[in-house]
């Protein structure tokens, strides 16, 4: 009732007060009975004036209005000026009828409503209440929650004190009794493990393991079980796999051509670091800035590979200062999105219309990478900066013939000086007596030797062979040294890595990012939004790396827990993993999010600590079935009244059809592997020139995270993975029919059935028996009655099927290179293969319930 009343006389006022014509309606009133008791200005009043206000009134200066800017505490709170013959404020806290920003909601004159009805902008009834009842309660401003430092929330009151297992529980179920509802029961061992097992080393668990899970009745069986995944060397290699997205690692550069890049040592680098529990913080330093360390270890400048896993443009019309420039973009953003979660790349070329970033401050970020002595130049896979992980004697001899490489340029740079007489500075296509040439590409000389394209070389020397033999001989003499010194280079493990330069270049701001119209010159720096780099530090990349994880700083912490809670539950606890600004979702736990980015800090920034707590919790380890109510409440499963069931990945539906087929080569680290892959992929995207060599033996069945990945044409069997041209920390799920006909047909998937078929009819003797072996072997649970009577009736159609063509079934068991056993009878063998890859495509078998 004292709702009512308040919203009426709100009304009435609103009526009085603004200008004669208004309209106010009727919906603000019983909008206003509806709002929280308490507005906040980072959950409520923000996302309205960032969603509606901040394009025109935000922070980007040249777009911004009417001299109007509502992003700021200063801008809101502002002395008031004289329109029309007035004082207008746009705020007067405890006031809503004299503050600007209230009035010119309902006003009817469209120059002076806002939003203008042009902009195509409109508050709901709720937002517009949403405002009044703000600046009513005060027009109390905050800092934007995720530019502020995390503080360790308590932990609060819970409505069953026996729920919790950690502190997670604590804040999951507060979150729980405010919305009125409660947690799950309990998940079942079986299902449980599964979950936890794909969930800390991207394989599931054996049925021995299952067994033993089950059957161990003492207080800490779960605890042991995930101590016991999180030691094995496997746990590394899960979570490498999310890193390389992040990373975007490719085994080629891209663009036309795709060469192939030997970065795979950085790739086993991060599962080692994973494997070690290498603290995040330093994990970050090195891979940042590991170059720059006092006492750099190759490994620690080796680890700076991150920074350039980015495609790399080696295509003969490229421009070298527009290709250096576009991979330090990559590098500012890439570093942006990872730890940070803010859309950088918005800045690039104007301020940010949303957030506190200036494009002077993505350009002070920009210096900090700008400093690479990567030139542009180069088209294969080892473009300087590199670093040397191969044996000593492999190095040595690759160095000799780079110096001999360098001798015979400067030859070819000084014989050219002579027969292509120009000013200093100038090249060679300049020279009169190049352009008085026929029949000659000048742009075969419009580099330096040092800068040229190695074919150049060999088409320089057939047009000259007759003019000019001497001059040919020594181009062909110098092609000729280079093919050496490339062979032997892609012998050695030459890994791309940062380092800086001795003569720091200049940079500066970009006028819409484009590369030759530079603008103010900047120097690095860190935004103004954030905590600024300790006094008296030297100001440079390592600086930048260890400000990054520091203390003060806000947001990496926040960041890094989110984006792993992500890969637990689905959705992060802020849903918009990349973005953490205003236009960004916000969380939907703040105290959780605050509590375990704090903890983390508090512990070293400890990993597998994290990861622990997360699965040791009772939220982790609830039942994934879900209700029609329940569903209807929380779609999504936001508030995680149960636990989350998803499909897995398609790597992971590989790397677990390898397992149950007992085909999977455990083996850790080295080279990247080319399993089975349709024929023709690589040469339709590279016009012909690259063909697909397929491995054989052990590196068939190696972990997806080893298959070789060309950029332009990834492996075949992935769907919804990142293509790796772009930082990538979320993936996401669709569904077509292109992913069945990949686990129903795939030569891998197939073969798995194949040998897991053979193996079930050498170990087991009735129909029941086998049935349940394999059921139980890729769902990690035996088949109820129902489902084994399905199974059975299948088995035997199928059976009748083969019995009546046996070449069918002979095609089916020929599939893969696995060796078949003797003894097995064909039309068994091929109806047990197609029965096990029908258990293999059910629904519970390619999700993680």
């Amino acid at each position: 009732m004292h709702h009512f009343f308040r919203s009426c006389l709100l009304l009435l006022s609103l009526f009085l007060a603004v200008s004669c014509g208004s309209n106010v309606p009727d919906e603000i009133g019983d909008a206003y009975a509806q709002l929280p008791e308490k507005i906040d200005f980072n959950f409520h009043v923000r996302p309205i004036l960032s969603d509606r206000c901040f394009h025109c009134h935000g922070p980007d200066e040249a777009a911004r209005k009417g001299d109007l800017r509502l992003d700021t505490r200063e801008a809101l709170t502002r002395q008031p000026t004289v329109e029309n013959g007035r004082a207008a404020r746009l705020i007067v806290p405890g006031k809503p009828l004299e503050s600007d920003l209230v009035l010119r909601l309902f006003h009817e004159d469209p120059d002076v409503v806002m939003p203008p009805p042009e902009s195509g902008l409109m508050l709901t009834s709720e937002e517009k209440a949403t405002l009044i009842k703000w600046i009513e309660q005060g027009a109390e401003y905050k800092d934007h929650w995720a530019f502020t430092a995390p503080v360790k929330p308590a932990l609060p009151e819970v409505s069953a004190p026996d729920w919790p297992q950690n502190p997670i529980d604590h804040f999951v179920l507060a979150a729980l009794d405010h919305r009125g509802l409660t947690p799950s029961p309990a998940a079942e061992r079986r299902t449980l493990i599964r979950r936890v097992s794909l969930d800390l080393t991207g394989l599931p668990p054996t049925p021995e393991e299952v067994r033993a899970f089950e059957e161990d009745d003492s207080p800490g069986a779960y605890e042991k079980l995930v101590d016991r995944l999180l030691a094995r060397p496997a746990f590394g290699e899960r979570w490498a796999w999310e890193w390389m997205d992040v990373a975007r690692y490719s085994d080629t550069n891209g663009f036309q051509g795709d060469p192939t890049r030997t970065m795979w040592p950085w790739r086993d680098w991060v599962i080692r670091a994973f494997n070690d529990n290498m603290p995040y913080d330093e994990f970050t330093v090195r891979q940042l800035a590991g170059d720059l360390l006092p006492d750099a270890t190759a490994e620690d400048t080796m680890a700076t590979a991150f920074n350039r896993n980015h495609p790399y443009n080696g295509e003969g019309g490229k421009i070298a200062e527009e290709v250096r420039v576009n991979n330090v973009f990559d590098r500012v953003e890439t570093t942006a999105t990872t730890w940070l979660a803010l859309t950088m790349n918005c800045a690039r070329c104007h301020d940010h219309k949303y957030d506190a970033i200036s494009q002077r401050e993505y350009y002070q970020l920009y210096d900090y990478f700008n400093q690479t002595s990567e030139e542009g130049w180069g088209n294969d896979g080892q473009v300087a900066p590199v670093i040397d992980m191969s044996p000593i004697e492999d190095r040595q001899k690759l160095a000799a013939l780079t110096d001999f490489m360098k001798q015979m340029t400067d030859k070819v740079a000084a014989y050219e000086k002579k027969k292509f007489p120009r000013p200093e500075g100038k090249m060679a296509a300049e020279s009169a007596v190049a352009k008085s040439l026929v029949n000659i590409d000048l742009n075969l000389l419009s580099t330096r030797p040092g800068q040229r394209f190695p074919y150049h070389f060999f088409q320089l020397a057939e047009r000259f062979v007759k003019d000019d033999p001497a001059y040919a001989a020594l181009l062909a003499e110098t092609y000729a040294a280079n093919q050496a010194k490339e062979a032997q280079a892609a012998k050695n493990l030459r890994v791309m890595v940062m380092d800086e330069r001795k003569q720091a270049r200049v940079s500066t701001i970009l006028s819409r990012g484009t590369y030759d119209r530079p603008l103010d010159t900047v120097h690095r720096n860190v935004p103004d939004a954030l905590p600024p780099l300790p006094d008296g530090v030297k100001n440079d990349r390592l600086a930048f790396a260890n400000w990054l994880v520091s203390e003060e700083q806000p947001l990496t912490a926040r960041v890094t827990v989110n984006r792993y809670w992500q890969a637990f539950f689905g959705y992060g606890i802020v849903k918009t993993i990349a973005d953490f600004g205003v236009q960004g979702e916000l969380p939907t736990h703040p105290d959780l999010l605050d509590w375990l980015a704090v903890d983390f800090q508090e512990n070293g920034w400890n990993l597998k600590r994290l990861f622990k707590t997360i699965v040791m919790s009772g939220t982790y380890r609830q039942s994934s079935a879900v209700s029609p109510e329940l569903l209807a409440l929380d779609p999504e499963n936001r508030y995680l009244a149960r636990a989350s069931r998803r499909r897995l990945p398609a790597w992971m539906m590989r790397d677990q059809a390898l397992a149950a087929g007992g085909l999977l080569v455990d083996s850790v680290g080295g080279a990247p592997v080319k399993p089975y892959q349709p024929a023709g992929v690589w040469a339709e995207a590279t016009f012909g020139k690259i063909k697909y060599e397929q491995d054989h033996g052990d590196a068939l069945y190696r972990r997806s995270l080893y298959t070789f990945h060309r950029r332009i044409a990834g492996p075949t069997y992935l769907f919804d993975n990142s293509n790796r041209q772009l930082c990538a920390v979320r993936d996401y799920r669709t569904n077509t029919p292109l992913h069945a006909l990949t686990t129903l047909n795939d030569v891998t998937y197939t073969e798995a059935a194949r040998v897991l078929a053979q193996r079930t009819l050498r170990t087991a003797r009735s129909d029941e028996e086998r049935i349940t072996a394999v059921f139980t072997v890729v769902t990690a649970r035996p088949p109820n009655e129902e489902e084994l009577s399905v199974l059975e009736n299948r088995l035997s159609s199928l059976r009748a099927e083969y019995a009546a063509d046996p070449a069918a079934a002979r095609q089916v068991i020929d599939t893969g290179e696995y060796p078949q056993p003797a003894g097995i009878d064909t039309t068994d063998h091929a109806a047990y293969t197609l029965l096990c890859s029908v258990i293999m495509n059910l629904d519970e078998a390619i999700n993680r319930q």
